[in-house]
């Protein structure tokens, strides 16, 4: 009988316990929540003397989760996996974490860590930005690799940002854009080091459809570590150094063509101080389909003076193609004439990659 009685017991339980769960209402937003991702595999020869380099690597393996809570506010949470716990800068990490208000189309409000409003390439997606890296003057004057000596960020901070459109055509399209924002100034994950804060934004015109001519502006500080020669001898400091950068782009992307261009101009102390307050950069390209969605040929002319002279420029001629194999894996094939100024040698790279989505 005690052992009947038990399992009645426990039988109740069993029963009570399902139709508890089933009473469990799961909050409607969870519905929309979309789970992504995508992988970059590379694979990168050169032949620069004495500094040559043969290797396999993953340029980047990243995921994001992404959906809506009601209906007006956006969010997403991306991380980045590729890398080493050694650092902060190469360990894994939040890349993307931002919430954004989008009820007006010609006013949204966005807050967290998530790309600067700083030229056209920098928020693209690394696989549709269409070549093996970012352009030289977006990495090194929007927050990838920059030359202030901040950590590498993605081209991100933290911060709050308004962007809209407006001014709609006859056929419903915007002919204005607008984007501002004021941000940490010390790239992903950090907090404000010096209390004063980065202004960054920018507008552009879309005239016809598929071409957009925008202006962009960004003015702020960071705290960091500085080294300079003084009399002979190397001079130490932490101090905060303001940097000032103004960048002119156009773009046209229709029918599977891409033509963007783009020039920065940097103004502010790098992390040496003896490399001067000033740099630039500019770089040209075109993606022209074989078979359209599938093939395409494209290069690029990419050029970066690190102290705006000709004798500190890094220019990199590029020519490749990608083919699409199937909806979300594709293959590209770069090859690029390297000429450094400032070390005076020539060299060749190729690149070869294989990216996939999920």
């Amino acid at each position: 009988m005690k052992k009947i009685m038990i399992a009645l017991l426990a039988a109740m339980t069993l029963t009570a316990n399902a139709q508890e769960k089933k009473s469990i209402e799961v909050p409607a937003w969870i519905n929309n929540v979309k789970f992504s991702g995508y992988g970059m595999v590379q694979y990168q020869a050169n032949d620069k003397e004495n500094a040559s380099e043969n290797t396999f690597q993953l340029r980047l393996v990243r995921l994001a989760l992404e959906g809506r809570i009601q209906q007006d506010w956006y969010w997403k949470m991306q991380i980045q996996l590729n890398g080493n716990t050694s650092s902060l800068n190469a360990s894994p990490r939040i890349v993307d974490a931002f919430a954004e208000w989008q009820k007006f189309d010609y006013f949204k409000v966005k807050a967290g860590q998530f790309k600067r409003p700083f030229t056209f390439e920098n928020p693209m997606h690394p696989i549709t930005q269409g070549f093996m890296s970012y352009s030289q003057p977006v990495s090194k004057l929007s927050g990838f690799g920059d030359r202030t000596g901040e950590q590498s960020s993605n081209g991100r901070d933290i911060g709050v940002q308004i962007q809209g459109d407006f001014l709609k055509n006859s056929a419903g399209r915007n002919l204005l854009h607008y984007q501002v924002g004021v941000f940490n100034g010390e790239g992903i994950n950090q907090k404000d080091k010096d209390n004063k804060k980065d202004i960054i934004g920018g507008m552009w015109v879309m005239p016809i459809k598929g071409l957009r001519i925008g202006a962009f502006g960004w003015t702020g500080t960071r705290y960091m570590a500085t080294t300079q020669t003084v009399d002979g001898e190397t001079v130490n400091k932490t101090e905060s150094v303001r940097k000032n950068r103004y960048a002119l782009s156009a773009e046209y992307a229709q029918n599977d063509w891409t033509v963007r261009t783009e020039y920065i101009h940097s103004q502010g102390f790098a992390a040496n101080k003896d490399k001067g307050d000033k740099a630039d950069g500019w770089y040209a390209l075109a993606i022209a389909p074989i078979i359209k969605n599938k093939m395409h040929v494209k290069a690029r002319y990419d050029c970066y003076r690190d102290q705006k002279t000709w004798g500190s420029s890094k220019t990199n001629y590029e020519i490749g193609a990608d083919y699409v194999i199937c909806k979300n894996v594709q293959v590209n094939v770069e090859y690029a004439r390297v000429n450094e100024r400032s070390t005076h040698s020539n060299y060749n790279l190729v690149d070869v990659e294989l990216d996939f989505r999920f």
